[in-house]
């Protein structure tokens, strides 16, 4: 078992305990750079299932997000909202999306957004 970088580890418990979601983070994780803002799980599921209940055949999913959110301990997630997957000089989406990446995964990190033109 891999054990996560306890830096990450403080900033996901940070921003699940201030229920903040200004905190900026870049991650590397299987190879994807993803960049964006941090949420805490409960408001990015909430995100997450009003999108899903937009949708005619997506709906019935957004009961899974709607769940009360149940853990124990330390983040094992962290949870982007307006994030982008850096590839070459464009993002996708370019509006931001929604990612769910597991801590353990990271395996390279900066504290900030990164921009491209």
């Amino acid at each position: 078992m891999v054990k996560p970088d306890e830096l990450i580890v403080d900033i996901a418990a940070r921003v699940e305990s201030g229920q903040s979601s200004q905190m900026s983070l870049t991650v590397v994780t299987g190879g994807a750079v993803i960049t964006g803002r941090l949420a805490p799980e409960s408001v990015w599921r909430t995100r997450v299932a009003e999108v899903l209940k937009d949708s005619d055949q997506l709906a019935e999913f957004a009961s899974v997000f709607d769940a009360p959110v149940k853990r124990e301990g330390p983040p094992t997630h962290l949870h982007f909202h307006v994030a982008r997957i850096i590839q070459g000089t464009v993002g996708v989406p370019e509006t931001g999306g929604m990612y769910r990446v597991a801590i353990e995964d990271v395996s390279a990190w900066t504290v900030g957004d990164f921009s491209y033109s």
